[in-house]
């Protein structure tokens, strides 16, 4: 059934039934004109993030399912990037009319293990029809007892990252070279939010299934333990909680469009420059593998990739952090450091709209 079939109406009922919730922060969810929530003392964080199709994502790669879960995560992440706690979503959604029901339940499968996920509550949003392409927007609401900003960062300081870089850049590449026959096989495969979920031990292990892409006129394989990291990475991201270490971070930023250019945007609030060590940015073995079979350089992969969303923070020396330090805030000049000592500036590369990058 279509959604042209089924009518707005219908579907708003379908959505604040399984959306429902109580919590005594919320006064008025789905069903008014606005929601009605009760502010719980602390400072209220707000933050909005768009996907359209063809420009973020693209249905011949990615499941609704898939979709939905991201939609959440990139938002929760720029909350954990303030130290904040996620609270409140609205959603904004266009869809052409002659989009498929099961399509509609998928894509809400896959807000509703995120927001579950994240501990956060659907509380209203707006329903669109649209004349091509899908669009969709969400709106976090989250609180903080004390924020971390980007201008906070201090010469002396150093410089820490959450985790892999690269890995969802690299999953891309991998999508853009599937075989249509591969395409089909990813886009039916599970891939739970959390290893330790229940999703994840129903999952049988397919560490001999080989994906095949296409490399220079020539089929090359790349084995599924290989592959499935990198594509769950940029598919299915899991936002990183900085409950742990906020409380010792000076500046913190999301790593949505890559190091070099989330850097430069942290560097350019804080007035001051940085030193990287390349052998300290972190990458994963698959992707250190994917890449050379792609003919990729994976340290461009890692600072200029994007869409990792692993958070990147600065805090004073001597604190015991558990996350990867790759160098250290100076007064100035920004450059990466090779392993024999060799110093380049590093340039802002990264994603940006309305300019021809990928």
């Amino acid at each position: 059934m279509k959604l042209s079939e089924i009518g707005e109406l219908t579907l708003l009922k379908q959505i604040r039934k399984r959306f429902t919730v109580r919590a005594k922060n919320i006064i008025t969810g789905i069903g008014d004109d606005t929601a009605v929530i009760k502010p719980s003392g602390k400072n209220l964080l707000m933050t909005t993030d768009m996907m359209v199709e063809g420009i973020h994502f693209d249905l011949n790669f990615t499941t609704p399912y898939q979709l939905g879960f991201k939609l959440v995560s990139v938002n929760v992440s720029d909350i954990y990037a303030m130290a904040g706690r996620p609270q409140y979503l609205l959603l904004d959604i266009a869809m052409n009319k002659n989009t498929e029901q099961s399509f509609v339940n998928n894509f809400f499968d896959g807000i509703y293990d995120a927001i579950k996920l994240y501990g956060v509550s659907l509380i209203g949003g707006d329903l669109s029809s649209s004349r091509k392409d899908m669009a969709i927007a969400a709106t976090l609401i989250g609180d903080v007892r004390k924020h971390v900003k980007r201008s906070g960062a201090k010469p002396g300081d150093r410089i820490y990252v959450t985790g892999n870089l690269g890995d969802s850049a690299c999953g891309l590449e991998i999508l853009k070279r599937l075989t249509p026959k591969s395409i089909q096989k990813v886009k039916s495969e599970k891939f739970p939010p959390r290893t330790d979920s229940p999703e994840a031990k129903k999952v049988k292990s397919k560490k001999n299934k080989n994906l095949f892409i296409t490399l220079n006129s020539q089929l090359s394989t790349l084995n599924w333990s290989i592959a499935e990291p990198l594509l769950k990475r940029h598919l299915m991201p899991v936002a990183r909680n900085s409950k742990n270490f906020a409380g010792y971070a000076t500046a913190m930023i999301d790593l949505s469009d890559g190091l070099f250019i989330d850097l430069t945007r942290l560097c350019d609030e804080s007035r001051v420059g940085a030193a990287i060590f390349a052998e300290e940015i972190p990458v994963s073995p698959q992707m250190k593998k994917a890449s050379s079979v792609l003919g990729m350089d994976s340290l461009r992969l890692a600072t200029s990739g994007g869409e990792d969303y692993e958070l990147l923070f600065t805090a004073p020396p001597g604190k015991k952090i558990n996350a990867v330090c790759i160098g250290e805030i100076v007064k100035s000049s920004r450059k990466i450091i090779d392993k024999k000592g060799r110093a380049k500036r590093f340039s802002p590369l990264g994603y940006q709209h309305f300019e021809t990058q990928r």
